[in-house]
C-alpha cells in the first residue's frame, strides 16, 4: 500500500479541518455564543444575589470546559463558529495576494506579544459589568451579537451599528492575521486558557531530535507558540489544536503521547463527533 507524502498528509488534514469546521459552522453555529452567555448568566445572577440555576447556557459551558480539560481548545480550532470564520478570511485574502502576486502584509509577533492580554481586559470588562447589572446597556455593541444574528438570517442591524462596526474591524484583522479574534479579542478563550488541560493529548516534541536551527512548527503555528518537551507536563493554553504543525516536521517529531501517529487523522474525527454529540445534549 502505497504511503502518503508528507505534503499529502498535510492537505487531506486541512481538508478534513475545513469539512469539520464548516459542518460545526452549519449545524452549530450558536455554541460560543451560548456557552458565553452562560458566564455572563453566572456574574449577573452573582451580582444581584440571585441564584444560578441550570439551564442550556450553564450546560453549554460546563460541557465545553469540562472538553477542554480533556482535549485543550478543540472546539476553538475545530468547531468555533468565530474561528472558522476567521481562518476563512485569512485563507481568502491569502489567496487574493497569490492570485495577484503580491506579498502579503505580516503581522508583527512583538504586536502579538502584547495584545495577547488584551483578550483578558475584555473578559475582566464584561464580568464586571455583569456583575454590576450594566451589561444590558451596552446592547448594540458586541460584535459576536451582530455576528449570531447575520448567520440567523436576521439583517436588521440598525439599532447595532456599533457592534456591526466593531465586527468589520475584527474581520479586517482576520484578514492580516490568522486567528486575529481567537488570540487577541476572544472572551471566551480567554476563559478556555485558563483552564488546566490533561497532557494525554496534548501536542508535543522531542527537542533533541529535532533539526537544527528549524521553526517549522512554530511559523505555522496560528498562535506563535514553542512546542513543549515530550514528557513535560507543561501545557500552552493558546494552543488551538489545529495539528498544523504535526505533518509540517520534516523529522515527523510532533505528536501526541497517547495517540498512535497513524491515527491522528482518526482521532481528529472522533474528537470531532463527541464534542458534536456534547452540544447537542447540552442543548445548543
Amino acid at each position: 500500500m502505497k504511503k502518503w507524502t508528507a505534503v499529502q498528509k498535510r492537505k487531506i488534514h486541512g481538508y478534513v479541518r475545513g469539512l469539520i469546521q464548516l459542518v460545526f459552522f452549519i449545524l452549530l453555529p450558536s455554541a460560543f455564543t451560548t456557552a458565553f452567555s452562560g458566564v455572563k448568566y453566572i456574574f449577573t445572577q452573582m451580582g444581584t444575589g440571585a441564584k444560578i440555576e441550570r439551564n442550556p447556557f450553564i450546560d453549554v459551558l460546563i460541557a465545553l470546559l469540562l472538553y477542554t480539560v480533556l482535549f485543550g481548545r478543540f472546539f476553538c480550532g475545530y468547531a468555533c463558529s468565530f474561528g472558522a470564520l476567521g481562518d476563512a478570511v485569512h485563507s481568502f485574502y491569502l489567496w487574493i495576494c497569490k492570485k495577484r502576486k503580491k506579498k502579503p502584509i505580516v503581522f508583527k509577533e512583538s504586536w502579538g506579544r502584547v495584545l495577547i492580554y488584551v483578550k483578558y481586559g475584555i473578559l475582566t470588562g464584561i464580568v464586571l459589568l455583569c456583575f454590576i447589572g450594566k451589561y444590558g446597556d451596552l446592547r448594540g455593541s458586541s460584535p459576536w451579537d451582530v455576528f449570531s444574528m447575520l448567520i440567523a438570517g436576521n439583517f436588521k442591524l440598525g439599532s447595532y451599528l456599533i457592534g456591526t462596526f466593531l465586527l468589520v474591524l475584527i474581520l479586517i484583522g482576520m484578514a492580516f492575521c490568522e486567528r486575529f479574534f481567537c488570540r487577541f479579542l476572544c472572551p471566551m478563550g480567554a476563559v478556555f486558557t485558563w483552564m488546566p488541560t490533561l497532557p494525554f493529548f496534548t501536542l508535543k516534541r522531542k527537542k533533541e531530535e529535532c533539526v537544527k536551527g528549524c521553526s517549522g512548527c512554530k511559523r505555522v503555528c496560528p498562535s506563535d507558540i514553542d512546542l513543549p518537551q515530550a514528557g513535560s507536563p507543561d501545557v500552552s493554553g493558546e494552543c488551538f489544536q489545529c495539528g498544523k504543525c504535526i505533518h509540517v516536521c520534516p523529522k515527523q517529531n510532533v505528536k501526541r503521547s497517547a495517540v498512535p501517529k497513524k491515527l491522528e487523522l482518526i482521532f481528529t474525527i472522533l474528537r470531532a463527533c463527541l464534542l458534536a454529540g456534547l452540544l447537542v445534549w447540552a442543548g445548543v
